[in-house]
């Protein structure tokens, strides 16, 4: 493709909550970086960013929300249920003013978010009826069928090589903090998670790019805060992470890790140089203290390495409440007493637990045995939502 007009549009999203957690759509940026490269003239519409409010710390902001009707599937769901971003006039009237586009990409991120996709699509066909709109990111990637049904005349669902683009985050006006990717993919596999079904391969990018997308980003002139990515952030730390640390040391930037990070990487050297190139928000990858749910989380942490990073991290100088630390919950076979013990394991040794609620996965181990327990996953993404799965649709947390 060359000489086209390309519409990028991060649809608004559909849910009972949403918050600002340096929550941008990398992948599409990427993509319009590439094609913007090849002679395509690119635009942006990001119906979450542009639909803020206000501004919270460390750069995140606020997001309109405005309640609408539940979908049938959480009709006896007890909360409330929201759009959040632009409504449908404003999105009209954002796209209104730009110039017809050729092709149309839209993005996906969470499988049950697909109200907001299939919502942007129509709206784009009565705005642009001659452009043609192609629908990618996960949602697309992991439900493909159910994806057929948006009105978007393709579904991207294979893997594009885009290692060596930037993102395109210059097409944003005011924006106030930055992403930065250090690698795709994930090198564990557990049976939860759909990393390593979208990257298959985990590969680092070049320091190098890594750098020059920070220095971009920074020299916007309101850019302070940068989120990394990366499923994996500290594999291979002294020939990507800490090089890339020292060379943007001099900047007065604050470092955010909303992705969990993995605790047996953490020694006294890293929680060291974590402290001093200005890390702010730390999140811990623990998810449970229970042997079991250790195993189908790869094996990736015990309980005696969770002690021993959160010790490397207060040595260092962060304080309790800065490290907080993902606790899963509603995983298909795990029982309260699990998540209470791991609750009650990790304030113990000084750190802050942050449920990280289930969602079933598709192509995801533990998808099959969750739709095992309530079947209407398989032909309903809807289902997936963490909000509900576990509290309210499938009576799945038991004890014992």
């Amino acid at each position: 493709m060359k000489n086209a007009v390309v519409l990028g549009v991060n649809p608004p999203v559909y849910d009972f909550t949403f918050y600002d957690l340096w929550a941008k759509p990398a992948g599409l940026l990427f993509l319009l970086d590439y094609l913007r490269r090849r002679g395509n003239t690119v635009m942006l519409t990001d119906c979450v960013f542009e639909g803020r409010t206000g501004a919270l710390s460390f750069g995140r902001d606020s997001i309109k929300r405005r309640e609408i009707p539940k979908p049938p599937p959480f009709s006896a769901i007890p909360r409330r249920y929201y759009r959040f971003g632009l409504d449908e006039e404003e999105f009209i009237k954002t796209l209104s003013p730009l110039p017809s586009p050729d092709y149309i990409l839209v993005t996906s991120m969470m499988t049950y978010w697909y109200e907001g996709v299939f919502s942007s699509i129509k709206t784009l066909r009565q705005v642009f009826p001659g452009a043609k709109i192609v629908l990618g990111g996960i949602y697309a990637r992991l439900c493909p069928e159910h994806a057929a049904m948006s009105g978007a005349d393709m579904i991207q669902t294979e893997p594009l090589d885009l290692d060596f683009c930037q993102p395109a985050f210059d097409l944003y006006r005011g924006l106030r903090y930055g992403v930065l990717i250090t690698s795709f993919g994930c090198p564990f596999s557990c049976e939860y998670c759909a990393s390593s079904a979208l990257e298959p391969v985990f590969r680092k990018r070049p320091t190098v790019l890594v750098r020059s997308d920070a220095e971009s980003q920074l020299a916007s002139g309101g850019v302070r805060d940068l989120a990394f990515y990366d499923d994996a952030l500290l594999i291979d730390r002294e020939k990507g992470l800490y090089p890339l640390l020292s060379q943007l040391k001099p900047q007065d930037i604050r470092f955010h890790t909303p992705n969990g990070l993995h605790v047996r990487e953490i020694d006294e050297e890293c929680a060291a140089v974590l402290k001093k190139s200005g890390f702010k928000t730390i999140r811990l990858s623990f998810e449970s203290s229970d042997a079991e749910m250790q195993h189908r989380s790869s094996d990736k942490v015990s309980a005696e390495e969770y002690r021993a990073s959160l010790e490397a991290l207060k040595g260092a100088g962060f304080t309790e409440s800065s490290l907080e630390t993902y606790v899963l919950a509603g995983v298909p076979g795990q029982t309260t007493e699990s998540v209470e013990l791991s609750i009650r394991f990790v304030k113990d040794l000084g750190g802050v637990p942050r449920i990280a609620e289930y969602s079933p996965v598709p192509g995801t181990i533990s998808f099959e045995a969750a739709a095992a327990l309530l079947p209407g996953l398989v032909d309903e993404p809807l289902l997936c939502n963490k909000t509900v799965f576990s509290p309210y649709l499938s009576r799945i947390m038991t004890h014992g």
